[in-house]
């Protein structure tokens, strides 16, 4: 009974000893097992957080990027914009050089030929389908009253056929209302132009027995007011002739372009014919 009770304090006192020996000596132990374990431990775990940082690293680049790109756009946006105003004022600038040109031409022919005219602006055209006509920009506080003749550079426009104070209408030469004493330039034979449906004009009443042809030059007579006389009105293009008529007439294409019209000349005293572009012969004046 005593050695059994010997003996198991014998086998504590061992367990105590062993126990308190690994006390003092596990914690070296571990730290080179916990050391040797943490080394791959560690590259595992640094796996997910380089991926985590790299995938920062992605989402602030994209983020930047954004940015950057956004303000790009808002930069190509503004660009675009100035571009669209510098062309508008590109072509408000082309459009009043053009203007100026023309008008510019327009005095020095008004200047040369026909000093006794009013300029004027075409501000509209009749919408219509009852008359063929413009309206100036001038009226009877300009100087502008009814049955004057309107022209351009390249010849006859038509004549105005009501005025107000500001503005005036004017009746063209293709509208078949309209009637204006002519003659063949070439000829000498005289007629009667009036506007055709088609957009044209026709000379009537030309004698049977003339030899008009394709390519005559039509001008005003000056017989009547409005005109003086020699103003070019156009180009016969095909001569009507059937027999048993008294008279013959002619298509004319007309020297105007009546679609593209937009300055003219009202012509407010008929009584002077065209001053020449040339000096007068000295010989004739030493005749005179």
């Amino acid at each position: 009974m005593l050695r059994s009770t010997s003996g198991t304090k014998r086998v504590l006192l061992v367990l105590f000893a062993l126990l308190l020996s690994s006390f003092f000596v596990l914690p070296k132990q571990s730290r080179g097992f916990l050391h040797t374990l943490a080394t791959p431990l560690g590259q595992v775990l640094a796996l997910p957080v380089e991926g985590l940082a790299a995938l920062d690293r992605s989402v602030r680049d994209v983020w930047e990027g954004h940015l950057a790109l956004r303000k790009v756009h808002e930069e190509n946006r503004r660009l675009r914009q100035e571009i669209r105003a510098l062309r508008a004022q590109n072509a408000e600038l082309r459009e009043l050089a053009s203007a100026s040109e023309r008008l510019a031409a327009l005095l020095e022919f008004r200047e040369h030929q026909y000093p006794q005219t009013v300029v004027a602006k075409v501000i509209g055209r009749d919408t219509t389908n009852w008359y063929r006509a413009v309206v100036l920009d001038k009226g009877t506080r300009d100087g502008v009253r009814e049955e004057m003749g309107v022209i351009a550079p390249t010849g006859v426009v038509g004549r105005v056929v009501k005025t107000t104070a500001s503005s005036s209408m004017v009746l063209l030469l293709t509208d078949p209302s309209n009637a204006i004493t002519a003659l063949i330039q070439r000829t000498r034979d005289e007629g009667i132009v009036e506007g055709t449906a088609q957009g044209l004009a026709r000379i009537k009443y030309v004698p049977l027995l003339s030899t008009v042809r394709v390519g005559d030059r039509v001008v005003t007579s000056g017989l009547t007011g409005g005109f003086p006389k020699g103003l070019p009105i156009g180009a016969i293009t095909r001569i009507d002739k059937a027999e048993g008529d008294l008279f013959q007439s002619a298509e004319i294409a007309p020297e105007v372009d009546f679609s593209r019209l937009e300055e003219v000349l009202v012509i407010t005293s008929s009584s002077e014919s065209p001053t020449p572009l040339t000096p007068a012969d000295p010989s004739s004046e030493k005749r005179s």
